[in-house]
């Protein structure tokens, strides 16, 4: 299996733990160095009452956490939903070097979120090419197709 849909396929797991349990939307994020996952979460949105509590952010800090620093360069994020732009600054403010993600924007739309209004509000996706990388569309459209079914509230 291809390195990135192995890690996909990672976050995809994670996302399922975190929206079989209710702790949020159907987002997971795993964040590689050098080889080695250094962070697996999910969103955590309505587990933790936190607006902030995407997955992207989660892993971000679990990472910072588990290697000591806040900064993530040599990092790769893993995740199952194009980042918001909230996760997108956070990405970049810690240094990560590239964000794979599987569903887009629009897809997040399919399922009752709202990124697509923050994007057109602050775009500027088109200035970070090669930064983002669309990967594993299919496996995440599946999860996706799950999180719809469980009929979950949207936030």
């Amino acid at each position: 299996m291809d390195e990135h849909l192995k890690y996909m396929q990672l976050a995809v797991d994670e996302a399922r733990k975190g929206i079989r349990a209710d702790h949020g939307g159907p987002f997971g994020t795993v964040i590689v160095k050098d080889g080695e996952i250094v962070a697996c979460e999910h969103n955590m949105v309505l587990l933790n009452n936190d607006a902030t509590a995407h997955g992207e952010i989660s892993a971000i800090r679990a990472a910072g956490h588990r290697l000591g620093t806040f900064d993530l360069s040599g990092c790769t994020l893993y995740t199952t939903g194009e980042p918001c732009h909230m996760c997108l600054c956070a990405c970049m403010w810690a240094n990560i070097d590239r964000i794979y993600y599987g569903c887009t924007i629009a897809d997040n739309g399919i399922i009752g979120f709202r990124d697509d209004k923050f994007n057109d509000i602050f775009g500027g996706r088109d200035k970070l090419d090669g930064y983002l990388v669309q990967a594993g569309r299919e496996i995440c459209l599946g999860l996706y197709e799950e999180y719809r079914s469980l009929r979950r509230r949207n936030y």
